[in-house]
């Protein structure tokens, strides 16, 4: 990389985005050692110009930046980092510092994640989500199997309504089993990835 520092006086605008949903997380700085601590730590690090020093993101909070590539802008002035955040990336707890739910466009499943993870975090009286957590994985996880066992005899049956509700069913209680299990849904959702990538 050929990167322009002296047009920003020193520093690059770095345009951190998730990997996985493509949404902006967050926009930092970096000069030439942020960079380089980040490419040899696959660590986000930035230059703070309130602090004036190097600055890892998640140094404080643990939610740090785990960097998946970098790429550059035409002009060699701006840095793109895809990288994949240890949990929420703003100060104020947020997803993003934009203020978005970080999940793809469409993709409510990581929607659904989140809201089961939240009642993980903050329990809600009367949340049905927030009963089943409280009774432990092995209830969990009979529940899970109760409505796999739905799916296959609707799909057996041919009564193909019943299957989609009963398949919503199978999904929601398998992500609630995930979150007890302290198992992310892209973590699954990579192994299907290296599957699909061996074959």
């Amino acid at each position: 990389m050929n990167l322009n520092f002296a047009k920003g006086g020193g520093l690059l605008p770095a345009v951190i985005q998730d990997s996985r949903t493509g949404r902006v997380l967050m926009v930092g700085f970096m000069n030439p050692e942020a960079l380089e601590q980040t490419r040899s730590s696959g660590l986000v690090t930035f230059f703070s110009r309130s602090k004036n020093r190097l600055w890892t993101k998640g140094e404080s909070s643990g939610h740090f930046l785990h960097v998946e590539e970098i790429r550059t802008d035409c002009d060699q002035d701006t840095v793109l980092i895809k990288a994949r955040p240890a949990g929420p990336v703003c100060h104020t707890g947020a997803d993003t510092c934009f203020a978005e739910t970080n999940v793809g466009t469409g993709d409510f499943l990581h929607q659904l994640e989140g809201i089961i993870q939240e009642r993980q975090r903050n329990p809600q009286e009367g949340s049905y989500t927030c009963r089943l957590l409280a009774r432990g994985i092995p209830k969990i996880a009979q529940k899970v199997g109760e409505e796999a066992t739905e799916v296959v005899i609707e799909g057996v049956i041919g009564d193909l309504p019943r299957l989609k509700e009963e398949s919503a069913d199978l999904l929601y209680h398998l992500l609630v089993l995930l979150a007890a299990c302290e198992v992310g849904l892209d973590e699954v959702l990579e192994v299907l990835e290296k599957r699909h990538a061996g074959r």
